[in-house]
């Protein structure tokens, strides 16, 4: 139960099949991706890597990506994926925590050498040409016999501390969660083709291990990014595309859809399935989808602790808007999914009756190995083998599942996880900052987007232009506020906790 024979698999399978596009352009077949990812595992372990070492990606959206994740698994490496979005200095950080040795890089996200490293390669460069260059032997190497509980995906995850905690994903997770996906996501053929838009980074680029199962194409789009008319184009010119999308990238997509009057059959010959996730989706968005673009959306929701795989909502369950549940059934995460189990729990971790609401717990084969070099962290995390999301949740008679709440603070924007405490800590750096509370407010667009209340010290001049360049200049662009509120107080309890419920009614009161 391993992930680079699946390459190997389908090298021999459909050597000349094209498996890796850049835009519509093929960048590799089978055979040709198989003999990169195989010369650059021998080249990293002639370089002195080991099976267990972390090696980073801090890269854009590229097709390289696909060909450097099996070059790794391949060598027995854990690949240290690292969100495209993130200030220079917060990758330095994870660089260190996870002991990482090398890392590949765009020029875009990553200008400067990042410290902590022993070797840094731009991917354009002629250096990475030289290193992915097939070797001269037809015959591929045989990968690294990985053991189903060795390290494979060393996520990492904002925590409540304000620092990222490091996921440990092994390969029998991902084997899991890729099997998993034809059970309840959906099928695929050979012929089919997943396009990139999302970050690689994350769900979207695990996505690539079930379609590599099935032998599909991988496409990833010439922007390397979202780009509603280009995702069109794509899928008209490669035949339906499927793909993974956060809420605010299947808004843009509907929104393209509208403008240019297409029918849900036009819809049809460019999208196959859109997969969903990674941030509430209101219901009346997801009627408007259904109504514009067709029945072709599933929603799944799982976290980096259970990557991809907890729930899943049914194509079929979004499509049947004749059942009389089907309201509250969009607004559910739907019911768990193959390979694991779910339930919801008190604090003792006893399970609660039907529409109770209580914390989500999952246990599976996708659940991670641990939190990196946090034993205590995953001991608060997995009790009894059941992982606690930390999601407040209930679930209905029939067993769909409904979040409510969560008992972190985390609040998602854009699809991309934002801890309050992380930004509230930065703000407090800032001159003249006596104070600070951040939390999240709905908005359509972004699923919820970042409110700062600020308190600020007697006579100290402040302004949001300000607090905004302090932001800027230490942590990642998407966790700034995108509103500053500056109030004489927070509300406060006896106990002299700032009542963020409070504050959360005020900025849903502002941004609404």
């Amino acid at each position: 139960m391993s992930l680079a024979p699946l390459l190997v698999r389908q090298a021999l399978l459909a050597p000349d099949g094209p498996a890796i596009f850049n835009g519509t352009d093929v960048w590799a077949t089978h055979a040709l991706w198989a003999q990169r990812s195989a010369a650059l595992a021998q080249r990293l372990r002639a370089a002195g890597l080991q099976p267990g070492d972390r090696l980073v990606l801090f890269m854009r959206n590229h097709p390289r990506y696909l060909e450097l994740l099996w070059g790794a698994w391949w060598a027995g490496l854990a690949v240290v994926p690292v969100n495209a979005k993130l200030h220079p200095a917060e990758v330095e950080w994870i660089v260190d925590n996870a002991q990482a040795r090398w890392a590949f890089v765009t020029r875009d996200v990553a200008p400067r050498p990042l410290a902590g490293l022993q070797r840094q390669i731009d991917v354009e460069s002629s250096e990475a040409d030289a290193l992915l260059a097939p070797l001269p032997d037809a015959a591929l190497p045989a990968p690294h016999e990985s053991a189903p509980d060795d390290l494979a995906w060393l996520f990492y995850t904002s925590g409540t501390t304000g620092r990222p905690k490091g996921v440990m994903i092994t390969q029998r997770n991902l084997m899991t969660m890729g099997m998993g996906y034809f059970a309840d996501v959906d099928a695929v053929a050979p012929g089919d083709a997943i396009v990139y838009a999302a970050p690689m980074s994350h769900g979207c680029g695990l996505y690539a291990i079930p379609h590599l199962m099935a032998g599909a194409r991988h496409v990833v789009p010439a922007s390397g990014g979202v780009d509603a008319a280009e995702l069109f184009a794509l899928g008209d010119a490669l035949g339906p595309l499927s793909t993974f999308a956060a809420p605010t990238i299947v808004k843009r997509l509907v929104d393209h859809a509208e403008a240019q009057g297409l029918t849900p059959t036009d819809a049809a010959r460019a999208f196959k399935t859109i997969v969903y996730g990674g941030a509430p989706m209101y219901v009346a968005d997801m009627q408007r989808a259904l109504r514009v673009m067709g029945p072709r959306f599933v929603q799944i929701y799982g976290q980096g602790e259970t990557p991809m795989t907890a729930t899943a909502l049914s194509r079929a369950h979004i499509a049947d808007g004749a059942h009389p549940d089907h309201a509250a059934r969009l607004a559910s995460v739907g019911v768990a999914q193959t390979p694991v189990q779910v339930r919801v729990a008190d604090a003792d971790g006893q399970s609660l009756a039907a529409n109770e609401v209580g914390e989500v717990l999952v246990r599976g084969d996708s659940v991670m190995a641990g939190y990196w070099r946090n034993p205590e962290a995953t001991a608060a995390a997995i009790r009894d083998g059941w992982l606690w999301t930390g999601d407040m949740g209930a679930l209905d008679p029939q067993g769909f599942l409904t979040l409510k709440d969560r008992s972190k603070d985390l609040l998602i924007s854009g699809g991309s996880n934002i801890y309050p405490r992380e930004v509230e800590e930065v703000l407090l750096t800032a001159p003249g900052v006596s104070e600070v509370a951040v939390v999240g407010a709905p908005d359509a667009e972004w699923g919820e987007i970042v409110v700062a209340f600020v308190v600020t010290a007697p006579g100290a001049a402040v302004d949001a232009q300000g607090l905004d360049a302090h932001c800027l200049a230490r942590i990642a662009r998407f966790k700034r506020p995108k509103r500053y509120v500056f109030v004489d107080a927070l509300p406060k309890n006896h106990y002299g906790k700032v009542l963020k419920t409070e504050l959360r009614v005020q900025a849903a009161g502002l941004t609404g």
